[in-house]
């Protein structure tokens, strides 16, 4: 035991759990995990490349063992484990990591797969040219050394680097706290983008960014998100989102399409990447694939997903795109250590203008070298020069000399020469004394003083410097630079909306009194005479069908409420059920008031152009008979909790709504058969919360029951039906356009036998229609059944009806089922 008494010290447990994690945490992200923002490297890189420039495994010469690279690096530099190393020189050789791989590898250095590359044993590495072009010039004093682990060696703590790997290569390091991730760029891009800004420093990223647009990945993909890169490169963090290069391709014998993926998203494992779509596909997440195929080869990667018969492509891929690999989000942060060794938040430009801070830097140190290398050979120069000028009198005063140090100083005080000159003498091979070598001498002279007046004016103008910074990586730009390979979708909108994974498909949408909607498939209405009892529709615990419409689920439904409100409902979020089958209330997909009832669904396409839609009317129509149009372009815009379309008088609801354009006409038709056709150009369009204007006069206990819009250019009918089962088509040019207001024109002669007119359509002689009743019986038929008679006619029979049963509503199906509006 030690003589010496033990000290023993008190501390704060606290403070020093403080001090030392903060020691901790600094050397993980100084040391270890960041890279440096001046030649985009971490430690464990720069010495990797450091040991492979001493063991001279340049880009021409012969490879060399990896276990001799690793063992150089943990021996002499890298306090770390060998394997750590070994996977750092193996990501630096593998192509589809690095956009510019800086080693040169031969042997198994993984794959794509996620295969484990082979034993550094087997392996054997060399650098790349580009790599070395990191390393030039590091001997002409360019940049600081320090000592490694021990103190025994010095090595650089930052490299010259010719050009911005940051960028070119990328980096992901996670430290304490904090994390970089780097995507790799296009090497000819950022190397244009550091020359527009050593040109005109006061570019912005907006600028930068029309030149290097985004990353360029070394898998290639398909990269999508404006506002991810406006962010990442103004910022320093955002998201974009990174697709796979799919192809649809349909066989000609067979018809059967299949999905050929040509490129993955970046650091994506393939083998993982089919196995999760074959588990997908298993589990019935995703169904309509039938086999999946990787028929990837040396010329190219090539997935092959087969798909199933009359299976829709494009939904399948944005399945896949959704639940899969073949899309992700990849996350920008660039965070590097700048100058000082501190982390720091880069945007685009900041990396690019401290790239160029640290090549002033380097070039101006190696220009301070080259200078002083090239004064050094001037004054050694003229001092032979002046020896060969009295070559006679040197040899004398030398052979006259007892030893070189009396040499020496005779030389020195004779021709008043430094010493350096003077040991230059001495050490000089008599073969320099014939005439030919004197003459050379005097040239290589000249042509040193020329070399140092050069450097001594490139150093004393900043503008030459940068000047030679640029033409620098120009070459560099000439003999590296590769075309683009990932494809950048400038789009504000990255995320797959889950209707793209929803089959296009044409449905019935039903919503019954009670406000109970459901999406019924179209096939489950078979096609039918007029006149008969028709089959079971809807009905649900007895209650009948307020209304039904045909649409497809890429849709968005207007919800109109009695009270003049609007929502929005997506289609495909409607539940789907069978003819006989339950819906599902509709306020538990739109916010409506406790008083609120639904009145009218319309479908619309939002989609459209915004020319489109301001080119295109939402017309409603009031009990009373008022009538409003407000341009669609004014719904465009989804609102959770709805918005008010119109604005209702006391005692008066709302009851009908149609889509209509400029130039066509509008027909209103009431309950006891009258109806009223008017220019819509006649009436002023008004906003959301205004009032209509009067659309019809209506008689004693009438009212309006529907509001159509006539496109003239079409062959159109008027299909009316009453409340018994009745119904007929007549010309709409029968119906002569009148003012707005007017008492309008008979439309259907009603009776006893008809009873009151309860629905009513503009159609084409290509419709189906569908008619329900409010025992839940449905009728499907051509609407060429129905003859063409005039207005004041009781029409004829469409569905045979039981006592106390009543028509509810119909609805028009094209005879291809599409919608028809």
């Amino acid at each position: 035991m030690d003589n010496k008494e033990m000290q023993i010290f008190d501390v704060d447990i606290n403070q020093e759990m403080r001090e030392s994690y903060l020691q901790y945490s600094m050397s993980v992200i100084v040391g270890r995990a960041l890279p440096d923002v001046r030649d985009g490297l971490k430690p464990v890189h720069r010495r990797i490349l450091f040991a492979m420039k001493n063991l001279r495994n340049m880009h021409d010469k012969p490879y060399k063992k990896s276990a001799r690279v690793v063992g150089d690096v943990i021996g002499k530099y890298h306090p770390h484990g060998d394997q750590a190393v070994y996977d750092s020189i193996v990501r630096m050789a593998q192509s589809f990591s690095m956009r510019h791989p800086l080693i040169d590898g031969q042997g198994n250095f993984g794959s794509i797969d996620g295969d484990a590359p082979a034993a550094s044993r087997y392996t054997e590495v060399r650098m790349t040219a580009l790599a070395e072009k990191l390393l030039l010039d590091m001997d002409k004093e360019t940049v600081p050394f320090v000592w490694n682990y021990d103190d025994s060696l010095q090595i650089p703590k930052v490299l010259p680097a010719y050009f911005p790997n940051l960028l070119v290569n990328g980096s992901e390091g996670i430290a304490v706290g904090m994390a970089s991730r780097i995507p790799p760029h296009n090497l000819a891009e950022v190397i244009s983008a550091t020359q527009a800004l050593i040109k005109n420093s006061n570019m912005t990223n907006d600028e930068l960014l029309n030149i290097v647009p985004g990353p360029d990945f070394p898998t290639a993909g398909i990269i999508r998100a404006k506002a991810g890169l406006l962010s990442a490169y103004k910022t320093g963090k955002g998201i974009i989102t990174v697709q796979a290069k799919v192809e649809i391709f349909t066989k000609e014998k067979t018809g059967t399409k299949h999905l050929i993926v040509h490129e993955l998203p970046y650091q994506v494992n393939k083998a993982r990447l089919i196995e999760n779509i074959a588990s997908l596909v298993k589990d019935k997440k995703i169904e309509g694939i039938s086999d999946i195929k990787d028929e990837s080869s040396r010329e190219g990667m090539r997935i092959v997903i087969v798909l199933k018969k009359k299976t829709n492509a494009d939904v399948i891929l944005n399945q896949l795109f959704k639940h899969s690999q073949l899309q992700i989000r990849f996350g920008i942060i660039f965070l590097a250590l700048n100058a000082q060794g501190r982390p720091q938040l880069f945007s685009l430009k900041k990396i690019l203008q401290a790239f160029i801070h640290h090549r002033y830097t380097v070039v101006t140190k190696r220009l301070a070298f080259d200078l002083k290398v090239a004064r050094q050979k001037v004054h050694i120069l003229e001092g032979l020069s002046r020896a060969l000028e009295y070559i006679n009198e040197v040899i004398q005063l030398i052979r006259a000399a007892k030893d070189t140090r009396t040499a020496k100083t005779e030389l020195i005080k004779r021709f008043k020469l430094s010493n350096r000159q003077a040991t230059a003498i001495l050490d000089m091979k008599l073969q320099r004394l014939t005439g030919l070598e004197r003459k050379k001498i005097k040239q290589e002279l000249e042509q040193w003083k020329t070399e140092s007046e050069k450097l001594q004016n490139i150093l004393a103008s900043d503008e030459k410097i940068y000047h030679l910074i640029n033409t620098e990586l120009q070459e560099i730009k000439t003999k590296f630079t590769s075309p683009r390979r990932s494809l950048i979708e400038s789009i504000d909108e990255d995320v797959i909306e889950t209707k793209q994974l929803i089959p296009k498909e044409e449905v019935l949408v039903i919503i019954n009194m009670d406000g109970e909607i459901k999406q019924i498939l179209l096939e489950e209405y078979r096609l039918q005479k007029r006149g008969g009892i028709g089959t079971k529709g809807s009905q649900t615990k007895g209650v009948p069908v307020r209304q039904s419409l045909c649409t497809n689920t890429h849709s968005t439904l207007l919800v109109l409420t009695d009270r003049g409100r609007l929502c929005w409902l997506e289609t495909f979020r409607i539940p789907r059920a069978g003819r006989i089958g339950r819906g599902r209330s509709i306020k538990n997909l739109v916010q409506l008031q406790p008083d609120e009832k639904v009145q009218v669904v319309l479908p619309v396409d939002l989609s459209t152009s915004e020319k489109e839609l301001s080119s295109q009317y939402l017309c409603l129509a009031t009990k009373r008979g008022l009538f409003k149009k407000t341009s669609l372009k004014a719904f465009a815009k989804p609102r959770k909790g709805g918005v008010i379309a119109l604005e209702m008088k006391d005692q008066d609801q709302m009851v009908s709504a149609c889509i209509s354009a400029e130039g066509e006409d509008i027909v209103m038709l009431t309950k006891l058969g009258y109806s009223i056709r008017f220019l819509i150009d006649s009436v002023r369009a008004v906003g959301r919360k205004a009032q209509g204007v009067k659309g019809i006069s209506l008689k004693k206990e009438d009212e309006v029951v529907e509001l159509a819009s006539v496109h003239k250019s079409q062959d159109n009918y008027c299909l009316s039906v009453t409340k018994l089962g009745y119904g007929k088509k007549t010309k709409i040019t029968e119906y002569r356009t009148q003012n707005r207001g007017g008492t309008g024109i008979l439309s259907h002669k009603l009776t006893n036998k008809t009873g009151v007119l309860t629905d009513a359509r503009v159609i084409s002689s290509k419709h189906h229609i569908l008619v329900f009743t409010s025992q839940g019986q449905s009728i499907r038929f051509s609407a060429e059944d129905v003859p063409v008679i005039g207005r004041s006619t009781q029409g004829v029979r469409l569905i045979k009806l039981k006592p106390d049963e009543q028509v509810k509503s119909l609805s028009l199906l094209s005879n291809e089922e599409s919608m028809d509006s």
